[in-house]
């Protein structure tokens, strides 16, 4: 892969890691240090515990995200990165530059994800 754009995807992947590590932080001051809401309504009860549970899946979502960020940051430098793990053939820039964390060529994963759909 061109360095350059191996530097690219890099600083990319360190950038999306520091917001995600930012955002998770934030997440777990504001509901730790926020004061403990009592609604006498139920209904707005359920309403904060929807809202809470809905963070939580989407700090799960992104903690899954960060775990892939991690493991392209390794591949960048094993000398893995850009390398199909279906087919070993090498992932086009264009898809690199889009998704970084990408394992799969983009005909591999077309493949799988018809393969999920039968």
């Amino acid at each position: 892969m061109d360095p350059k754009v191996l530097e690219k995807c890099r600083e990319a992947l360190q950038r999306q890691m520091n917001e995600l590590m930012a955002d998770a932080g934030k997440t777990v001051s504001d509901m730790t240090l926020a004061p403990e809401e009592n609604f006498p309504d139920p209904t707005d009860r359920a309403a904060l515990e929807s809202d809470r549970n809905f963070t939580l899946r989407l700090r799960d979502r992104e903690r899954k995200l960060v775990a892939k960020i991690k493991e392209a940051i390794k591949r960048t430098e094993s000398g893995a990165f850009g390398i199909c793990d279906s087919c070993g053939g090498e992932i086009e820039e264009k898809r690199m530059l889009a998704r970084p964390v990408t394992t799969e060529c983009i005909d591999c994963k077309t493949a799988a994800e018809e393969e999920e759909v039968r």
